[in-house]
């Protein structure tokens, strides 16, 4: 696909800022728009970053149809979110809602006017978490982990699979962004779009501004370079839970692989993360961050479950594999590496958000 204009909405998040430089040096001549409300701390040090790369930056929220008046425009890489599983569980259900479902809702318009495709990133987590936390794990010594050889509809050793039931509770983020695939398999089908969606495991990287409920990946480094106390919650309280990771560097070689021939793509959903082979449960984690980091910090037990938690989740990303050709290419310990390296060089400007 030639894109002469891309607009990536949540662009100066980690993920649309990431994208959208990933995307200049793909792209050199393309005009790149990055829009965002700035609401998540730490956004607004992707600006600058944006604009030294000649990424037009565009304040504005998806929510609202009047800050998306584009024309001219070929691709919507929509990044945009309130990605927190905890999110309206204190009863404050707007902003999730608004955000990931009419966000969304108003970017397929504006696909709609423009008849520019779209790459959606979607999450894993649409697949229900009764489902997930019933999958018959065992202990082992660093994690849980599946018995050999086990294998039922959609998932198997190799991680989650689309084909894995979708009945069942989500939290509302999950809902939101599974209403929102909903809404593009109807625009796609209605107005002949070319749009293609992403269900991202844990992505993470440089740039990442990690809390609790979101980003473990980067408050579990920050913590070990700034101090402070982490726990691990659930499950026994022993940090055997288990996750795949993904750089998101790797993401953008998938994307740009999708852009390049977008119709192929058309309709299609895929899972994609790092597998099992770039994996890692809380206790490895922070194995890793000791070593990577030199310092040992007081890991907490908290042995009852937390609403929105499962014990296990890894991507079957076959389909898109065989789909692209695509394979990740950052391990587990070169990607803490990159984030260790990246808090140290920028260690002042971090701590007010990591410390």
């Amino acid at each position: 696909m030639e894109a002469s204009t891309i607009l990536v909405t949540g662009g100066a998040g980690f993920v649309g800022s990431n994208l959208c430089l990933a995307f200049r040096e793909f792209w050199p001549e393309t005009r790149i728009v990055a829009l965002d409300n700035l609401r998540r701390r730490g956004s607004e040090l992707n600006v600058p970053r944006l604009e030294a790369a000649d990424v037009e930056f565009v304040r504005g929220d998806v929510r609202r149809s009047e800050d998306l008046q584009f024309e001219d425009l070929d691709l919507i890489v929509e990044c945009s979110a309130e990605p927190s599983v905890l999110a309206g569980r204190d009863g404050g259900t707007d902003y999730v809602v608004h955000t990931n479902l009419l966000g969304t809702y108003n970017c397929l318009e504006l696909c709609r006017r423009t008849g520019a495709g779209m790459v959606f990133l979607s999450t894993s987590r649409v697949y229900p978490m009764g489902a997930l936390g019933g999958l018959p794990l065992k202990p082992a010594e660093s994690r849980f982990v599946l018995p050999d050889g086990y294998s039922a509809q959609g998932v198997s050793e190799i991680g989650i699979a689309e084909s894995f039931p979708l009945d069942g509770a989500r939290s509302l983020y999950g809902a939101t962004k599974l209403s929102s695939e909903l809404l593009i398999t109807e625009y796609v089908e209605m107005f002949d779009l070319p749009i293609v969606v992403n269900r991202c495991g844990v992505l993470t990287g440089p740039w990442q501004m990690g809390k609790v409920d979101q980003g473990v990946v980067v408050l579990w480094m920050a913590r070990h370079i700034f101090g402070g106390k982490l726990d691990y919650i659930g499950y026994g309280g022993d940090g055997k839970q288990v996750r795949d990771i993904l750089h998101v560097q790797d993401l953008a070689d998938l994307l740009k692989l999708q852009i390049d021939s977008l119709c192929k793509h058309k309709g299609k959903t895929y899972n994609v993360g790092g597998g099992p082979g770039i994996s890692v449960s809380l206790q490895e984690l922070t194995d890793l961050c000791r070593e990577i980091s030199g310092k040992t910090i007081e890991i907490g037990s908290v042995p009852g479950n937390r609403a929105g938690d499962v014990p296990w989740y890894v991507t079957d990303s076959t389909r898109v594999r065989e789909a692209t050709g695509w394979s990740p290419q950052h391990g587990v310990e070169e990607i803490l590496r990159d984030v260790h390296q990246w808090i140290c060089e920028n260690r002042e400007e971090l701590k007010p958000i990591l410390g």
